[in-house]
C-alpha cells in the first residue's frame, strides 16, 4: 500500500514537470477539495444587508426652542444625518390643535401648564423622510427627561428641565402619519428626490 502511494505522487511529479498537465496528488486534491468547500460554506452563511423602511417621521421645534434661536441647529442635524425634509413651517398653533396633538395628556395634572407652554410662541413644524426615521429621530432628540438624555443629543446638549424640552418627536410610524396630517396640508408638503441618496445609502 504505502508503495503504491509513492508511485502515484511521482508519476503525478513526473507529469507536472514533463507538462503533460497539472495533475494534483490524491491528499493535495482532498485539501483544495475541503478548502473549497469551506468557502462556499461561508458564503453561503454570510448575512445579506437588512434594508429598513423607508418612512417619515414629524418632528416639531417647541416655542423655547424657538425663542432660543436653535431651530437652525435641529434643522441641520437632521440634515447632516442625511434625512430628507419633506415639510417645514413656522407656525402658531390654536388650543384646538394643541389639544388633539396632546390629547392622551388632557386628563394629566400637568396639562395645563403644558397648554399654557405651548400656546405662548410659535412652534417649528418639520416632516423628515428616511430610513428608521421615527427611531433614529427620537434617539437624536434623547429621552424626555433632559437630565436622562446623554451629551450629543439634542435634549442632551441643549435643554435642563422636562418643562423646557426643546422639540417633539413621533413615537411609531402610525402616530408620524397622524401627526403630520393634524400639523400639514397635503399641498403644504413636497415630493422630490435629494442627489445625496445614493451616498446616504446603499
Amino acid at each position: 500500500m504505502f508503495l503504491t502511494r509513492v508511485l502515484v505522487l511521482l508519476v503525478a511529479r513526473l507529469a507536472v514537470v514533463s507538462g503533460f498537465g497539472m495533475v494534483q496528488p490524491p491528499i493535495a486534491a482532498s485539501m483544495a477539495a475541503s478548502r473549497s468547500a469551506t468557502r462556499g460554506a461561508a458564503t453561503a452563511r454570510a448575512p445579506s444587508a437588512v434594508r429598513m423602511a423607508m418612512e417619515r417621521t414629524y418632528i416639531m421645534i417647541k416655542p423655547d426652542g424657538v425663542q432660543r434661536g436653535l431651530v437652525g441647529e435641529i434643522l441641520q442635524r437632521f440634515e447632516k444625518r442625511g434625512y430628507q425634509l419633506k415639510g417645514l413651517k413656522l407656525y402658531t398653533a390654536s388650543e384646538e390643535l394643541l389639544r388633539q396633538h396632546y390629547k392622551d395628556l388632557v386628563e394629566k395634572k400637568f396639562f395645563p401648564d403644558l397648554l399654557s407652554y405651548m400656546l405662548s410662541g410659535p412652534v417649528c413644524c418639520m416632516v423628515w423622510e428616511g430610513e428608521n426615521a421615527v427611531k433614529m429621530g427620537r434617539q437624536m432628540l434623547g429621552a424626555t427627561n433632559p437630565q436622562e438624555s446623554q451629551p450629543g443629543t439634542i435634549r442632551g446638549d441643549y435643554s435642563i428641565v422636562v418643562g423646557r424640552n426643546i422639540c417633539h418627536g413621533s413615537d411609531s410610524p402610525e402616530n408620524a402619519e397622524i401627526e403630520i396630517g393634524l400639523w400639514f396640508d397635503e399641498d403644504e408638503l413636497c415630493a422630490w428626490e435629494s442627489h445625496s441618496k445614493d451616498w446616504v445609502y446603499e
